[in-house]
């Protein structure tokens, strides 16, 4: 997982790469900043598989297994029509379109091709080291074993990572709305040593709190392992607080309504409640996807997202997809957003990049070696590129 590429990347990712709604503010950033914004390292925890599929691959591999689903074979119009179908301010609606991604991944060549092109095309967007996600469960329909669909992803990763400057992680995901979690924190488990650093909940917040779910925390804290939840996204504190107080989370995904327990003070003064002081005190990780909140109503605009304040106030915030194909957008381009929308600077940049690379469940000496040998070298070198400017 080391090693730089002379590849040039896929044209199947340059929409997501260069998006057109980016156009706008990189008028206004300048070529120069883009280009640095682009080239910064860059370090993603919060990022599914299914949800961050080449279109031209969905299409291929639609063809190769007979899978007569899609609503169009045309690659550029199924990506716009996953985005727009994306894009409708709600989370059960948003999560529709994964069925034509999961559908073509029932296979070990499916899900191989997907994870490997997820990691080639997460380096070429200057992405370090990436924690990526996805349900075993949902990929077992054509008979895959969960050990099979785990290997197979695994085994995607290492070759697309292969000679390239980027480390990779995966975390099992069960689904909150079905009853296979506690099989799918033992599989996380078999797989610790091999790859998994973690162990997740997905899917419909509201009426569907993580507490059902205790019986797998409880073997995950047991057995010393990591936990991410899906929480405070479509559903409030009480999501949050049941993530954490209950089920042992270390990292909250998403997390914006986190905001909900602040008060803004006409001074500008912020009052923070219990659960919010806590999630602060404690320095717990939100992993905040600006775009994909957009898209599912989570959040009105990217200039009024809640990371803007919450960084303000000095949460462990970070910056993360969700969904590259969904949302259409890289992580540079949630990057080139946010400083576009508040004015964040490479030491902006490099404090939130920080953040997740010490908030990821990769072992420790490798994460002080990502920061002090990739991340910090590199922003400094652009740091000095920009001053020369």
């Amino acid at each position: 997982m080391a090693a730089n590429s002379s590849n040039p990347p896929d044209p199947g990712i340059q929409s997501r790469l260069d998006p057109a709604e980016t156009t706008d503010a990189e008028s206004r950033l300048g070529p120069d900043k883009v280009d640095r914004i682009r080239r910064a390292p860059k370090v993603l925890l919060h990022d599914h598989l299914d949800g961050s599929m080449r279109a031209k691959t969905v299409v291929e591999l639609a063809a190769e297994q007979g899978y007569a689903n899609l609503p169009t074979t045309d690659a550029d119009e199924l990506a716009r029509w996953f985005t727009r179908g994306a894009d409708r301010r709600n989370l059960e609606l948003y999560l529709e379109t994964f069925a034509h991604t999961v559908g073509v991944t029932q296979t070990k060549d499916g899900l191989m091709r997907a994870a490997a092109e997820a990691a080639e095309d997460l380096a070429d967007d200057g992405v370090v080291y990436a924690e990526v996600r996805f349900a075993p469960e949902l990929h077992t329909e054509q008979g895959l074993t969960l050990d099979e669909v785990v290997e197979s992803v695994l085994e995607g990763f290492n070759i697309g990572s292969a000679g390239r400057p980027i480390t990779i992680g995966t975390l099992c995901t069960a689904m909150r709305t079905a009853a296979r979690s506690y099989e799918i924190a033992e599989l996380a488990l078999r797989y610790r040593d091999d790859g998994v650093v973690g162990f997740d909940i997905a899917g419909a917040e509201a009426g569907h709190p993580p507490s059902r779910h205790l019986d797998a925390f409880q073997l995950v804290m047991r057995e010393s392992f990591h936990i991410t939840i899906h929480a405070g996204e479509a559903f409030g504190l009480p999501s949050i607080a049941e993530a954490l107080n209950y089920c042992g989370a270390e990292r909250l995904g998403h997390g914006v309504r986190i905001v909900d327990d602040i008060t803004f003070n006409s001074d500008g003064s912020a009052d923070l409640g219990r659960l919010a002081a806590y999630v602060r005190d404690c320095r717990i990780p939100l992993e905040m996807c600006p775009t994909s909140n957009v898209h599912t109503g989570a959040a009105s605009s990217i200039a009024e997202h809640p990371i803007g304040v919450l960084k303000d106030l000095r949460f462990r915030v970070t910056v993360n997809t969700d969904n590259r194909l969904m949302s259409d957008v890289a992580l540079s381009d949630e990057f080139i957003k946010l400083v576009d929308a508040f004015d964040y600077t490479l030491d902006d940049m490099e404090w939130l990049t920080i953040n997740a690379m010490k908030s990821a469940f990769w072992p420790f000496e490798h994460r002080l070696d990502i920061i002090n040998n990739q991340i910090k070298p590199d922003y400094a070198k652009l740091r000095i590129e920009e001053s020369a400017a």
